[in-house]
């Protein structure tokens, strides 16, 4: 059989590093290339898994899995080990949802906090109006078309979103192409504040989390839970699918 030479870097505490017996692959094929990606996954793999990382047995098994030579362990034996590795993954998933809803309930506080004051601080400004809703807007451009005469109206715009802190989570602006919706499909705050708005103008909105996300974190989103939005947004054209009087 063939040696192979394996080298992986392990990380989180995992103990030692396999020592290969050659130099690094070159990755200049598809077999390697594959082989790299099947090593790398299971790095990855123990790192994640918190498990200590004994590299004696690990090649051990690897290697007579290779060969196709009868396993150390015995059926039942194997059946145990899978049962004891399920049962330590479904222990640490939980343990890190546990602290995964930990950290929210704390950015919960943390971020309700914090914009409640920018809000109170930003509501003195000159130039910054709030509605009863508590939503909180600036007119930058103030525009000369028509509104959206409802809920039901589909307006495109072009928008982008910051965190109080300057993060940047979403902008039509950055995609280069304008958002078109109804504005019954939006949050409460985009709703009420383009109603405020005439075609062509942009203003500058200072969203709730009452009126966005509420507590809710954004899955794969920077928005966390509590969060006020700032949207900058032009409204380019409201009800643009609409019949439009024919020209005599």
């Amino acid at each position: 059989m063939k040696k192979i030479a394996l080298t992986f870097a392990l990380t989180s505490g995992l103990v030692g590093s396999l020592i290969s017996t050659a130099s690094l692959a070159q990755l200049d094929s598809e077999n390697s290339q594959i082989n790299y990606k099947i090593g790398s996954d299971v790095g990855q793999y123990m790192s994640k898994s918190e498990m200590e990382f004994d590299k004696d047995a690990f090649i051990t098994g690897l290697e007579d899995g290779l060969a196709g030579r009868d396993l150390r362990l015995s059926d039942e034996e194997l059946a145990k080990i899978q049962t004891i590795i399920r049962e330590k993954q479904q222990k640490l998933a939980q343990e890190r949802q546990k602290e995964m809803m930990a950290k929210l309930e704390e950015q919960k506080v943390t971020n309700k906090k914090e914009g409640d004051e920018f809000r109170a601080k930003k509501a003195k400004e000159d130039g910054v109006k709030t509605t009863d809703s508590g939503l909180m807007y600036e007119v930058v451009e103030a525009g000369s078309g028509e509104k959206p005469d409802s809920e039901n109206a589909t307006v495109v715009v072009h928008y982008t979103g910051t965190l109080l802190d300057g993060t940047k989570f979403d902008s039509s602006v950055d995609r280069g192409q304008p958002a078109t919706f109804a504005l019954n499909q939006v949050i409460p705050g985009w709703t009420e504040g383009l109603q405020l708005m005439k075609k062509g103008a942009k203003y500058r909105f200072y969203i709730p989390p009452e009126l966005a996300y509420g507590s809710d974190a954004r899955p794969g989103s920077p928005i966390g839970p509590n969060s006020t939005l700032i949207f900058d947004v032009e409204l380019i054209d409201v009800n643009p699918n609409a019949d439009k009087p024919k020209a005599e």
